[in-house]
C-alpha cells in the first residue's frame, strides 16, 4: 500500500472508493490530477467544508496536482444532497461574488503551493444550451439510475424540482470536462457526494468508453453523540475571518471534547502520527493540561488563517486570561470583544456599584460591594477595589465600550447607547 493511502486510512479519511486497487496503482504510477469542488451558495465556507479540501492538500503533499472547482454554474442550481427541502435560488451576481470569496478562502489554505489549478464550472456549463444538455447528456443517464441515488430518492416524498433533479448530471458533466481538458482522473468529496461522483463516471463511460477515472469519498465527521461536527452554540464556524474571527476559530477548536480531539487531530491537521500518539497519551494521563486541544487549535488557525492570525489569537487568549486587556492592539481588541456577552447602558458616567448592577453582571448592590471589596472586579483589565470609583469616559475603549471582568473568567462587554 502506498504511504499516502496508509496515512489516509490511519486518519480515518477513507470511506468509499470506486476501485481501491485501481486507485492504488494509479497513485503509485504517476502524478495524478485530482479534483474537489464546492458551490458558492453562501459567501463563506464553514469547517464542515474543510475535510475534503484538506484531504486534497494531503494528495498534493505526495506529489499530486489538486484541481479546485468553484461551482459558479452548479451553484446557480444547488445540490440536493443532504437537504430535506428545495434550496432558495440566488441571483447570478450574488453567486459570482460568493465564488470570488470562496476561491480566496481556498487559495489561502493552499497558499505557498504552486502546483494547483483553480477553475469555475460556469465557464463551460454556461456554454451548454438546453437542447444540447438534453441531447448530448440527458440521453446518457437513465432515470431509474438517478432515482436510485440517495440524494434524489430521499427527497421524493417531500418533493424535488426538475432543477435540483438535474444537478447530479451537471456535476457529472464537470468531471467529464475536467477529465478531457485537464487530465483529471480522480474526484474526492464528502460521503454525501458519492452519487454525484459516480454519475460523472457514468457519463464519461457513455461518452468515451473505457476512461481511466475514479471516485473517492471521506467519512462524515461526527461528534461522540452522533451529531455533525462543526457547529458551535452560535451556529456555523466560518472560514471568513469577518464572520468567525481567528480568536473565535481558535476557541472553537480549543473547546473540543476529550473524546473528539484525537480524531480531529488525525483528520484535520498534518501532524505526524508520533506527535498525535503523544498527545493522545496526554489526554489519557493529564487531560487538565489540554495539550491536545491546544495543538489542534493552533494547527487549525495556522492552516486556515496563517501564522500572524495565530499570534493574534494567542495574544487575545493570554490577555483575557491575565486580564491585561490594554496590551491588545485595536484589531485584536475588536476580535476579543466580538464573542463576549453584551449589555447596553444609557449612563456615560456612574459609580462602580451602580455600574455593576445596571450592567447585570451582578444581581444586587450587596453582591457588587462584596466583589469590589474582595478584588474580584476588573475594568478593562484594571482591578477596582475602591467602592467610590466612578466609571466614566476614561474607561471607554475605542470610545464606545467597557470590558468588565468578574472573577477569573466571567467577562461582559458594556456598550453605550
Amino acid at each position: 500500500m502506498s504511504k499516502l493511502l496508509e496515512d489516509l486510512k490511519y486518519r480515518d479519511l477513507v470511506y468509499q472508493q470506486t476501485d481501491e486497487e485501481g486507485i492504488k496503482k494509479l497513485l503509485e504510477r504517476e502524478q495524478v490530477s485530482i479534483y474537489c469542488g464546492t458551490d458558492p451558495t453562501g459567501n463563506s465556507l464553514h469547517i464542515g467544508h474543510l475535510l475534503p479540501f484538506l484531504t486534497l492538500k494531503r494528495f498534493q503533499q505526495h506529489g499530486h496536482r489538486p484541481v479546485v472547482v468553484i461551482g459558479g454554474g452548479t451553484g446557480i442550481i444547488g445540490d440536493p444532497s443532504g437537504r430535506s427541502e428545495e434550496r432558495q435560488l440566488q441571483s447570478l451576481d450574488v453567486i459570482k461574488e460568493n465564488a470570488k470569496r470562496l476561491e480566496a478562502q481556498l487559495r489561502n489554505i493552499f497558499r505557498g503551493d504552486d502546483n494547483i489549478l483553480f477553475v469555475n464550472n460556469y465557464d463551460w456549463l454556461s456554454d451548454i444550451s438546453m437542447i444540447e444538455f438534453l441531447r448530448d447528456y440527458g440521453k446518457l443517464v437513465n432515470i431509474n439510475y438517478l432515482l436510485a441515488k440517495d440524494s434524489i430518492s430521499s427527497r421524493l416524498e417531500n418533493g424535488l424540482s426538475f432543477t435540483e433533479f438535474s444537478y447530479t448530471v451537471l456535476q457529472g458533466i464537470d468531471y467529464a470536462h475536467l477529465n478531457e481538458h485537464h487530465n483529471v482522473k480522480m474526484q474526492i468529496g464528502g460521503s454525501d457526494q458519492w452519487g454525484n461522483i459516480t454519475t460523472g463516471l457514468e457519463i464519461m463511460r457513455k461518452l468515451r468508453g473505457d476512461v481511466e477515472a475514479y471516485g473517492f469519498t471521506i467519512p462524515l465527521m461526527l461528534k461522540a453523540d452522533g451529531t455533525k461536527f462543526g457547529k458551535s452554540t452560535g451556529g456555523a464556524v466560518w472560514l471568513d475571518p469577518e464572520q468567525t474571527t481567528p480568536y473565535e476559530f481558535y476557541q472553537f477548536w480549543f473547546n473540543t471534547a476529550d473524546t473528539e480531539v484525537i480524531p480531529a487531530l488525525k483528520k484535520f491537521t498534518f501532524l505526524e502520527k508520533e506527535i498525535i500518539d503523544k498527545l493522545s497519551e496526554s489526554v489519557e494521563k493529564e487531560p487538565n493540561l489540554r495539550l491536545a486541544q491546544k495543538a489542534l487549535a493552533e494547527e487549525m488557525v495556522k492552516i486556515v488563517h496563517g501564522e500572524q492570525a495565530l499570534e493574534s489569537a494567542l495574544n487575545i487568549t493570554k490577555a483575557l486570561f491575565s486580564g491585561d486587556i490594554k496590551a491588545l492592539t485595536s484589531k485584536e481588541l475588536a476580535q476579543a470583544v466580538k464573542g463576549l456577552p453584551k449589555s447596553e447602558l444609557d449612563k456615560q458616567e456612574c459609580n462602580i456599584i451602580d455600574f455593576l448592577v445596571d450592567s447585570s453582571i451582578v444581581s444586587s448592590k450587596r453582591q457588587a460591594r462584596e466583589d469590589v471589596t474582595n478584588g474580584a472586579i476588573y475594568i478593562n483589565g484594571d482591578k477596582i477595589t475602591d467602592l467610590d470609583y466612578i466609571v466614566s469616559q476614561k474607561d471607554h475603549l475605542e470610545g464606545n465600550y467597557t470590558i468588565i471582568r468578574r472573577g477569573k473568567k466571567n467577562y461582559l462587554l458594556v456598550e453605550y447607547k
